[in-house]
């Protein structure tokens, strides 16, 4: 079981449960307690700079346990999350729109693919230099 847990893929799909559950939390929280004060707009930026700064801890520590430069590392994360948010997007508007899926099953296929592509985003790029 131990050697399981060692696996870096089973510690990105652990890392990432939480990491969702986290995102889910912060910005539902944020939103309840500060939308007759703030624009959702921001509430959602606050949320995702908080929710990509736990996404990076997590993947830093626990997932590829990495001891390359923090800084670096974490804005190489930014850009890993703007691309499969790009990528998402288009890929969401493509499914819906052009052919007329189901958002329930677009948003599955979506998050799939987004969740493939960001472990290769992260495990080559953002913490590339982790050994």
């Amino acid at each position: 079981m131990m050697h399981l847990l060692d696996a870096e893929r089973l510690r990105y799909l652990v890392g990432g449960a939480w990491n969702t559950l986290f995102g889910y939390g912060v910005t539902v929280g944020l939103y309840l307690a500060f939308s007759d004060m703030l624009h959702i707009t921001l509430i959602g930026v606050i949320a995702n700079v908080l929710a990509i700064s736990m996404n990076f801890v997590v993947y830093r520590i626990f997932v590829f346990r990495s001891h390359g430069k923090w800084l670096e590392e974490y804005l190489r994360s930014y850009v890993v999350y703007g691309g499969t948010a790009i990528v998402g997007i288009i890929l969401l508007w493509l499914l819906v729109d052009g052919f007329h899926f189901k958002i329930w099953f677009a948003q599955g296929a979506v998050i799939l693919i987004t969740v493939v592509a960001s472990y290769i985003g992260h495990a080559r790029f953002t913490f590339k230099d982790r050994k």
